[in-house]
């Protein structure tokens, strides 16, 4: 069966299609001639594409047509689809793709995210929207403010799910999940069907359609990588070397910490290159920017960390660098791809010291290629790196055995706030009633045992307030020798200090 050439044959709507001719497409790609149709029919899909492939559209292409024929708009606080995607960079660029395809329908839309304040946030979802992209952390923090509503949601997306696992967000993914309701459409998109990727799909999607338009791991065919050996400390100085005798003017280039893609924008500045660097330490509004006057090439360069650089969406990227690299291997494949896309070349630099030999060979063993090796004169290595090892074929991994992922109850953490709003009494008389009855026979052994120290000790007795009263119950004002029993000790009163004074004689018995 041939795939579609037209976006006519998908069974989009005529606004959807002057939407997509008005950006200048005019075929699909693959994941969008797959993904497109199957969407529309309400299946669950499953599906593995590279960044740069146009997996974004064959998402929000479907979903605004099924909530543009939709008779009910979203209520007060609720919305109709979700989208989840690991960085704010990625939410932005997915809602834009939102914006620019749904200019012609009546389908409301927005984006929250972290890094930003929230009440705005909370005013806008007042409204109720139809489509909603979100990173989970921002969304969860909204759900305990009462700010949002799944009560009438129907598409769940998860965007890049490989990176949200690789992140860390799976415990927020499965406090999600156990809000929404049961009956919704699933659609899984990631760069890759690891076991992780299937484990979680185990739980989330119900017999998904499933799409692969790119083997696992592979590089596209119109990347060129190669590789240049140094030493660490030169590094910075080949950097340079190659973007001014090679004329590069849109560089991306990516570090391994925070710190160093510090140290080498600074560095950059120093030689006369213009360059900025985004990462987790850098607010919203400045990686905002900087990403800004990447894309219209006010500046040269732009330093990256893996994290910061998801969503990270240049048609005609040139050159990614590669100056750290990185710890783990897949990472390699979604740096280099952010360049080479849409059938432009591309190429993908590697700068490589001898400490990072193994990285090397990792990446090359999940690439299942060599990357040529080339030097540069003056930066020949003083401690080279080692010949290429044989490329071992990939081992399967057998995928464990899944966790299920229930949409019973909510785990204790989503009700925290509930919890720390419990009655303070309440809650010690819980803690009390969790206690043995030993320690409360040891509570009652050392409350005898103060009181017999206090009926020892004459300086508790002069601690405390007389309590003696008069004969019709009003305090005994008029017995001096009482008073006195209590001020001064056993001067001119009472022996005992406690005991109740005598009454006055009567008149009789005088």
């Amino acid at each position: 069966m041939s795939a579609p050439s037209s976006f006519a044959s998908l069974g989009l709507s005529q606004h959807l299609l002057q939407a997509v001719e008005a950006q200048g497409y005019t075929e699909p790609s693959p994941i969008q001639a797959q993904a497109i149709p199957a969407v529309l029919t309400g299946k669950d899909i499953m599906a593995a594409a590279q960044t740069g492939t146009g997996k974004t559209a064959g998402f929000t292409l479907p979903l605004l047509q099924m909530l543009a024929e939709g008779n009910k708009k979203a209520s007060s606080n609720c919305i109709k689809a979700l989208v989840l995607t690991p960085t704010r960079e990625l939410a932005a660029q997915v809602a834009k793709s939102v914006e620019t395809y749904g200019q012609n329908l009546d389908v409301s839309h927005d984006v929250v995210f972290g890094g930003v304040k929230i009440n705005p946030q909370m005013m806008r979802l007042r409204r109720g929207v139809d489509i909603l992209v979100a990173t989970p952390g921002r969304l969860l923090d909204l759900y305990q403010q009462n700010a949002i509503k799944f009560s009438e949601l129907d598409v769940l997306i998860l965007d890049e799910a490989d990176r949200m696992l690789d992140m860390g967000f799976i415990k927020d993914i499965k406090k999600i999940l156990a809000l929404l309701p049961k009956k919704r459409q699933n659609l899984l998109f990631s760069a890759t069907f690891s076991p992780d990727i299937r484990e979680l799909a185990k739980g989330l999607v119900h017999k998904p359609v499933e799409i692969s338009v790119t083997p696992e791991n592979s590089t596209a065919a119109t990347i060129e990588h190669w590789l240049v050996s140094t030493d660490k400390k030169k590094k910075p100085a080949l950097l340079n070397k190659l973007i001014r005798d090679n004329n590069w003017q849109q560089v991306l280039v990516f570090t391994r910490t925070k710190h160093g893609a510090n140290r080498l924008t600074r560095y950059l500045e120093g030689e006369g290159i213009q360059a900025l660097a985004i990462h987790g330490n850098k607010s919203q509004g400045a990686r905002t920017k900087a990403l800004a006057a990447f894309k219209d090439k006010t500046i040269q360069v732009l330093v990256a960390t893996d994290i910061a650089a998801r969503g990270i969406d240049i048609s005609q990227l040139p050159i990614v660098v590669n100056f750290d690299l990185p710890n783990v291997q897949e990472d390699y494949v979604h740096r280099i791809g952010r360049t080479g896309r849409a059938g432009v070349d591309g190429q993908a630099i590697s700068l490589v010291c001898a400490d990072e030999y193994k990285q090397l060979v990792d990446i090359e063993y999940i690439i299942q290629q060599h990357i040529p090796r080339r030097e540069v004169e003056g930066f020949v290595p003083h401690n080279p790196l080692e010949p290429s090892r044989e490329i071992r074929p990939l081992k399967k991994k057998k995928p464990k055995k899944p966790k299920k992922l229930t949409d019973k109850v909510p785990p204790k953490s989503v009700k925290a706030k509930q919890a720390d709003g419990e009655n303070g009494e309440n809650r010690s008389q819980k803690q009390d009633d969790k206690k043995p009855k030993k320690g409360n026979a040891s509570s009652e052994n050392k409350a005898s045992k103060s009181n017999r120290t206090r009926r020892q000790n004459p300086k508790h007795q002069l601690a405390q307030k007389p309590k003696t009263t008069g004969g019709r119950g009003r305090p005994n004002r008029g017995n001096k020798a009482g008073a006195g029993s209590q001020s001064n000790g056993n001067k001119g009163g009472s022996k005992t200090g406690n005991k109740r004074p005598a009454r006055r004689p009567s008149k009789a018995n005088k």
